[in-house]
């Protein structure tokens, strides 16, 4: 397993923009796709948007596409989601989470990952 945490969420306006952080140790970063989930209160968590181990294929949830961009800076062992756009119901608590398997295209399902951030809160007002 590897250690993450998140950071760079916070209080922003609809229409607004945050970048989230992600600094994983404890495994080799650059051979894991990577995550991002979140959650409301007494909702089930969701996907968000993953990318490949290089950085070269990138998956979004629908509700995201267009707005949200994630990346990677394998030098750095760390995993961004650049959110533009933000909009009342992107309120929640965000996850990032590396997958098990190494080499794997980026893929959706929670199931695939075994390592998990506490997770960031992202507020949008309206």
């Amino acid at each position: 397993q590897v250690q993450l945490v998140e950071s760079g969420g916070g209080l922003v306006q609809a229409g607004g923009s945050l970048r989230l952080s992600c600094l994983a140790s404890g495994r080799t970063f650059n051979l894991y796709p990577m995550g991002w989930f979140r959650q409301a209160p007494e909702k089930e968590r969701e996907f968000v948007s993953a990318i490949n181990w290089s950085g070269g294929s990138t998956y979004y949830a629908d509700s995201v596409k267009g707005r949200f961009t994630i990346s990677r800076d394998n030098t750095k062992n760390t995993v961004y989601l650049q959110m533009n756009s933000l909009r009342p119901e992107d309120k929640e608590l965000y996850y990032c989470a590396a997958d098990h398997a190494p080499w794997a295209t980026p893929r959706r399902t929670r199931a695939e990952y075994d390592s998990w951030g506490q997770g960031t809160q992202v507020n949008v007002s309206s």
